[in-house]
């Protein structure tokens, strides 16, 4: 299976309100993708259709092989690994760090009467390792930072050991130092050989981590451009999609970008 996400002509409808028109995107595997674009530029709601949350009012959607409509779309969503901040309010604030980690291998959320391999005991560990959350193990989310939660969301979406990794806005809201050392674990992940198909959302281009291979850029539910991130991100492309005179330089391997208003 080389395509990851292949949308053609897909449109999403909320309302009388069209949030995507006629996106047409193929993404294939080894990829890692940035999604970018201003509030309201349809970023989410890209993650929640590939997701299988949501479907389009045109067009079609393939996501691992499987055609929306055709396939089972429960089995398809088993295969991905979504890391939004609503699976919080769905695993609940009361539940520890360990249990939401590992309940995520039997796609439920809270301890039931499911049965634990210690094989999913040593990955839980391990991506509790990984993801700097083995000292908050059996504390409750409701008393663990930002910061740490957002980790906590990725490692529980990486847990079942998923084809495509969905991560929206990994790093919204965080202080400098908290986005800085959660950046250099998602290059990390990026970078590894066995690690999933990625797609990031994230307003800022000084977000992307090194390892992310290509952008799409979305204004008003429109694709500016995508493809090879060298290739989109520019000032000019960022200048028609923020809708604001943008300088954008690199260092490093990071991008930096300067409204001009």
């Amino acid at each position: 299976m080389s395509t990851i996400v292949k949308l053609h002509d897909v449109s999403v409808n909320r309302g009388t309100t069209q949030i995507l028109r006629n996106i047409n995107w193929h993404m294939r595997m080894g990829e890692k993708w940035a999604v970018l674009g201003p509030n309201g530029a349809g970023k989410t709601t890209l993650l929640q259709l590939i997701s299988g949350y949501i479907f389009p009012a045109s067009g079609s959607v393939e996501v691992l092989g499987e055609q929306f409509g055709i396939s089972d779309i429960t089995e398809i969503r088993s295969r991905i690994g979504l890391a939004t901040a609503n699976v919080l309010n769905r695993i609940g604030f009361d539940e520890t760090v360990h249990d939401a980690v590992i309940s995520s291998v039997h796609g439920v959320t809270g301890m039931g009467l499911e049965r634990y391999a210690d094989l999913d005991e040593k990955r839980a560990a391990e991506l509790m390792i990984e993801w700097s959350l083995s000292d908050l193990a059996n504390k409750r989310i409701a008393n663990i930072s930002d910061g740490e939660r957002k980790r906590l969301l990725i490692a529980r979406a990486l847990m079942p050991n998923p084809e495509l990794l969905l991560l929206d806005e990994p790093t919204a809201a965080l202080d400098l130092g908290s986005r800085e050392a959660l950046l250099k674990k998602l290059q990390n992940l990026c970078l590894k050989d066995d690690a999933p198909a990625i797609v990031m959302v994230t307003h800022h281009v000084e977000e992307i981590p090194t390892g992310i291979t290509h952008v799409l850029l979305l204004r008003g539910g429109k694709a500016i451009a995508s493809g090879p991130v060298e290739q989109v991100i520019s000032s000019v492309t960022l200048s028609a999609t923020y809708g604001v005179p943008v300088v954008v330089h690199q260092n490093d391997g990071r991008w930096f970008a300067t409204a001009r208003i």
